[in-house]
């Protein structure tokens, strides 16, 4: 029986430390800004990126790798009989799984391109427990069967700081997203069903955090905590920070916190945050 190889793109949210150590293979998107094209992770960080975006005339636009890239990577990887998971961010907010899905028709390999329907560290999660499972010896039926079942038992919140990318996104309507900033609304948003939908607004950070960790507490009521994250576009201070607090209080101390990628960051605009659970 051949080995499983584990493949996903740039918007993981995983160290590239974590990435070596588990031999988890990363397709990388780009991204354009000023006539200048960067890819992602490679030669451009999420931190400087945001210094770059607020400087940019126009709105950074994401490209999802070729399925050439896919097909040249799962092609190399089941050369010899092995098989592939490739697992991606929402299919919702990229193109990126389609093109892992046309490069798994064309490669001659054993692919399973797998949409997470989710992003940053509520991808990572899906990744992990891949990770784990194959590690353990299971089967690629046996990791896709529990994918579902983490995939169903994660929440994923997006909390916006500026109106501004959702409205040149197209995300939000020009009139709607312009009233919005005006009266300094703050849209919180689910990635539930792997797509941007709008399930509240409020008018403070604290407005923000406390119904997160009202939700949160919810949620999770009876059941284990397996992992807590928040991805940001330099939204620490405001949201990040008092919410992880508020977490901490409960008793559950391993929160992940990271500087999401640029690929998201362009969907979202700076102080941003991703507030991600799973619980079972």
């Amino acid at each position: 029986m051949g080995r499983i190889h584990i493949v996903t793109d740039s918007t993981c949210d995983l160290t590239k430390q974590e990435l070596l150590e588990h031999d988890v293979k990363v397709v990388p998107l780009s991204i354009q800004i000023e006539g200048k094209t960067y890819v992602d992770g490679e030669d451009i960080e999420p931190e400087s990126f945001l210094e770059l975006m607020k400087n940019a005339k126009e709105l950074p636009k994401s490209s999802q790798p070729a399925p050439g890239k896919f097909k040249e990577l799962y092609d190399e990887l089941g050369k010899d009989g092995d098989q592939i998971i490739s697992i991606h961010m929402t299919g919702s907010m990229s193109g990126t799984v389609d093109s892992a899905r046309q490069a798994a028709e064309l490669s001659k390999s054993d692919v399973t391109v797998v949409d997470s329907r989710y992003i940053a560290i509520g991808l990572a999660i899906q990744i992990r427990e891949a990770i784990r499972l194959r590690d353990a010896g299971a089967t690629v039926e046996e990791i896709l069967s529990r994918l579902d079942e983490v995939r169903k038992n994660t929440r994923l919140f997006v909390v916006v700081d500026t109106l501004e990318n959702l409205i040149k996104g197209g995300r939000i309507g020009k009139g709607t997203g312009m009233i919005g900033s005006l009266l300094n609304i703050k849209p919180i948003a689910t990635l539930d069903d792997g797509s941007y939908t709008p399930v509240a607004k409020v008018r403070s950070h604290k407005q923000v955090v406390n119904f997160l960790f009202k939700q949160y507490e919810e949620d999770t009521k009876g059941k284990t905590v397996k992992a807590v994250g928040i991805s940001h576009a330099d939204g620490l201070m405001t949201l990040g920070n008092p919410l992880k607090q508020l977490i901490e209080s409960t008793g559950f101390h391993h929160i992940e916190t990271k500087f999401t990628s640029p690929i998201i960051s362009t969907h979202t605009g700076p102080g941003a945050i991703g507030f991600i659970y799973f619980a079972e």
